[in-house]
């Protein structure tokens, strides 16, 4: 079941990949060809059913359709079915911390494919974590806002420090308005976690990417789905990572 709402997750989370960028309603219109620009029916957008269906092709013009859309699907589906089973694991059964945690989650795929296809992290998803991080305090009562506060505060300032030491090569300016978010979301010491996953797997794929020649030493990759993918893993794993890194240290 969870699986099957992950896939239909996923076929709005390319509608917003797809509309947020060039600047259209994610709540007016119809679904279209991008090819065609025909309206697609309700039979053309069941999650994954229909791309296999239709042989990866338009309907109406009979041209390719890109394997972005089942590919965002079935990724989203499986993250949900991995956050269903870590949920479960953690021994969380409070109704708004689950709807919180898929919330963010859903949040951080759309900002990891759009960035990753655009390079851009859109202000709108932004403002949804932000917003969702407040209500979540608000609702559950929480005594620490204070902390979610000042991490988010030193983290937007230490990527904007980055931002203007590279003068925007290093990273763009989603990124450090992103940075606050991540830590309004993860508070300490979940918020170290997540930025060091971010800055270890941005490093080791930049890496990757040069020795296999896709990237030169000057070359920028975006940053976004690596933060994503560090929250994420805090979010789910944060508490888990923190009591292992203290008994390793000794602290």
């Amino acid at each position: 079941m969870i699986l099957l709402f992950g896939l239909s997750v996923g076929s709005f989370i390319n509608v917003l990949v797809d509309r947020i960028p060039k600047g259209e309603s994610v709540v007016k219109g119809r679904s279209y060809c991008d090819s065609c620009r025909h309206q697609l029916s309700w039979t053309d957008l069941i999650p994954l059913l229909s791309f296999i269906l239709l042989s990866r092709k338009c309907r109406y013009c009979s041209k390719k359709i890109s394997y972005q859309y089942p590919l965002i699907e079935v990724t989203v589906g499986l993250v949900f079915l991995f956050t269903c089973v870590a949920i479960i694991q953690n021994k969380i059964v409070d109704y708004t911390t689950m709807i919180y945690i898929f919330g963010v989650t859903s949040a951080l795929l759309t900002i990891f494919f759009i960035d990753f296809k655009y390079r851009i992290i859109p202000d709108e998803i932004l403002i949804f974590l932000i917003l969702i991080a407040l209500l979540k305090n608000i609702f559950l009562g929480s005594t620490t806002f204070g902390n979610y506060l000042v991490s988010a505060v030193i983290f937007f300032l230490f990527f904007l420090i980055l931002f203007i030491v590279t003068k925007g090569k290093g990273m763009g300016f989603g990124d450090v308005k992103f940075a606050f978010a991540i830590g309004l979301i993860l508070g300490f010491p979940k918020v170290i976690i997540a930025f060091y996953l971010s800055f270890l797997t941005g490093a080791l794929i930049s890496l990757i990417l040069i020795l296999v020649g896709k990237k030169k030493m000057k070359s920028s990759v975006a940053f976004g789905p690596f933060l994503s993918l560090g929250c994420y893993i805090a979010l789910i794993y944060g508490d888990t990572l923190w009591k292992f890194i203290k008994a390793y240290l000794k602290i």
